[in-house]
């Protein structure tokens, strides 16, 4: 009986040995993933740091950029693309002088190039000195609703960054929907929706917002 006891004894030494061995390295493991995990936080809150400082840094580049946008080919080869901008200007807003016309630091096409597969006319991009100018353009521009150029409408608009852009395009479907409705949406800057309910006009930065809203009218939902 001794020396069964002994031998269980020993069994149960060596069992709780390995146990504590095992203990261990689950202990290393766990600390190890905790490392891991924090170099891994760490680096994301990294990457959000630069993401944000490039978004930062974008959107600064872009305040005070206006786009132009169904200005035909060419014609900045005949007058230059100042005058151009002088012309929209001058012709439909004629309150406004030559005052922000005068306020221009550069002129552009964009993309550089012209693609012959592309339809439309590029793009031009308008850098005003002041983003007050900018801001006074485009709300005399949502104030008057149609601007022309020779007699053919074109568009004037905030240059927006890509994350920006990425959001608008995501009201696109209610926005369609809206506009069968005869809800009258706009889409304002620099991602709200903005729609007529009832005589009141309703504003929502995100799809969330107006779900919630919409569950509590029946003629939205």
């Amino acid at each position: 009986m001794n020396n069964i006891i002994t031998e269980k004894k020993n069994t149960l030494e060596g069992i709780n040995s390995r146990i504590t061995e095992a203990e261990e390295r689950i202990s290393e493991l766990e600390d190890r993933m905790f490392e891991f995990t924090a170099i891994e936080q760490n680096k994301e809150k990294r990457m959000k740091r630069n993401e944000d400082s490039i978004r930062e840094l974008w959107d600064n580049i872009k305040c005070t950029n206006i786009y132009i946008i169904g200005i035909p080919e060419g014609e900045e080869r005949e007058k230059g693309p100042e005058r151009i901008f002088e012309e929209v200007i001058v012709k439909n807003f004629p309150n406004m002088g030559k005052d922000i016309a005068t306020q221009v630091w550069e002129v552009q096409r964009v993309p550089d190039r012209i693609n012959p597969r592309r339809n439309t006319p590029r793009h031009t991009v308008i850098k005003l000195a002041k983003i007050k100018d900018k801001e006074q353009l485009l709300k005399s521009t949502r104030e008057k609703q149609q601007i022309t150029y020779k007699g053919t409408p074109i568009r004037l608009t905030a240059d927006f960054s890509g994350e920006i852009l990425q959001a608008r395009r995501e009201w696109h479907d209610i926005f369609k929907v809206m506009k069968g409705k005869n809800l009258q949406p706009r889409l304002l800057y620099s991602a709200r929706i903005s729609f007529r309910f009832n005589g009141e006009i309703k504003s929502f930065t995100d799809k969330q917002k107006l779900r919630e809203f919409s569950t509590t009218k029946p003629a939205l939902q």
